[in-house]
């Protein structure tokens, strides 16, 4: 009841209601998923990496190995999250710097994201298919020649597409610190490194899918301690409103 006199006159006198709160929250939001986000994707990969033997042909002792399944299937559960969580840590960003975008950048920002999104649970839909079919039969049943076709095809959307996609994420997104000063330099060169390491060695090794996780963790914690600094413009523009 008190608030809305103070709202009305604000609004008669055009002054902007105070967005402190909304300030202050949102960088908390975007550093908390993305911590979510890099812990559960880093340690999804690291299961399913530890879990799949280097031989796609030992069919039969693989999917009836109770423990690698497990750790397998749990891997492949822990991907809707992680990507709820990415999508998450993709709004917020936006909302603090969106309107400081360069348009270019906020769009493959926006469309590298979700694709890499949609190539995730793609890939992690198919890997989950694959191996519940395998577990349902008996260890012989499921042929190495189809083991093979559906790993290969797990692979390259996870490998070669997915973090692809992160790979140009990355760099959009440490484009947009560097152009708009929201974040340390040395985070947005270092995700640069990154990025070009991705797109150069994704598939020679499993482990370097690791880095684009490793990255945003990096981000997200620099975040949380500092949160996103105001673009130079806007502050300028707050100056001189103010004044």
């Amino acid at each position: 009841m008190l608030g809305e006199p103070l709202r009305e006159a604000r609004q008669t006198t055009g002054q902007p209601e105070p967005i402190t709160r909304r300030r202050l929250r949102t960088p908390r939001a975007a550093a908390v998923a993305g911590i979510v986000f890099s812990l559960l994707l880093g340690l999804a990969l690291t299961l399913i990496t530890m879990a799949s033997p280097a031989n796609p042909a030992t069919a039969g002792a693989w999917l009836t190995s109770s423990s690698r399944r497990d750790a397998f299937a749990f891997a492949l559960n822990l991907v809707p999250f992680a990507g709820i969580a990415f999508l998450w840590f993709i709004g917020v960003v936006r909302d603090r710097i969106g309107e400081h975008e360069d348009r270019f950048f906020a769009s493959v920002f926006l469309g590298s994201g979700l694709l890499f999104v949609a190539m995730l649970f793609a890939a992690a839909a198919f890997a989950g298919g694959l191996i519940a079919d395998g577990a349902s039969r008996s260890g012989t049943a499921l042929s190495a020649s189809t083991l093979v076709l559906g790993r290969q095809v797990a692979e390259q959307l996870l490998r070669l597409y997915a973090m692809r996609m992160a790979a140009v994420f990355t760099i959009s997104t440490a484009t947009i610190i560097l152009r708009t000063q929201v974040g340390p330099r040395w985070i947005a060169l270092l995700g640069l490194a990154s990025a070009v390491i991705l797109l150069v060695t994704v598939g020679l090794t499993p482990w370097a899918e690791l880095l684009f996780p490793a990255w945003i963790l990096l981000l997200s914690i620099d975040i949380l301690r500092t949160g996103l600094r105001r673009p130079p413009s806007a502050t300028r523009q707050s100056e001189h409103t103010a004044a």
